[in-house]
């Protein structure tokens, strides 16, 4: 498997480069640079205090935490957030709150994930009509529950 560079620029003196928790995980964990309370039903830009530079044909996603999710309610507001390859502006994590209790966020926390993935450039092909294919339209829960 080839390997790619992810070029990052600390921007903030207590900014934590991301970083994987093991060997084999997809994601990259994102660090807050500042205390923040998020009360319930509100959201909040939270920093991190890096800028990246990501390699040619990829995109970063932010994701949640699922720890955040199911222990406090907090999760990504965006989800996943694209950062796309040419922005060079601040990393920032749009957390929301979805529990009935305020949650702080504090300097050096884990906030969400960073997953760097591929992008595919495509042709757009305007036609008169579109192949058929079993789906066909059928969507929002069309497949049930069961």
């Amino acid at each position: 498997m080839n390997k790619m560079s992810l070029k990052v620029e600390r921007i903030h003196k207590d900014a934590i480069l991301p970083r994987s928790a093991h060997s084999g995980d997809a994601g990259l964990d994102l660090y807050s640079v500042e205390n923040i309370v998020i009360t319930p039903g509100e959201s909040a830009l939270i920093k991190t205090g890096i800028k990246i530079e990501l390699p040619e044909q990829t995109e970063a996603q932010v994701r949640p935490r699922s720890g955040l999710a199911l222990k406090f309610g907090i999760t990504v507001l965006n989800t996943p957030g694209t950062i796309d390859e040419g922005y060079r502006g601040e990393v920032g994590v749009i957390l929301i709150n979805h529990s009935k209790n305020s949650f702080t966020v504090e300097k050096g926390m884990k906030i969400a994930q960073m997953v760097v993935k591929p992008v595919w450039k495509v042709d757009i092909i305007e036609v008169e009509k579109l192949s058929s294919s079993e789906r066909a339209e059928g969507g929002f829960g069309s497949t049930g529950l069961r």
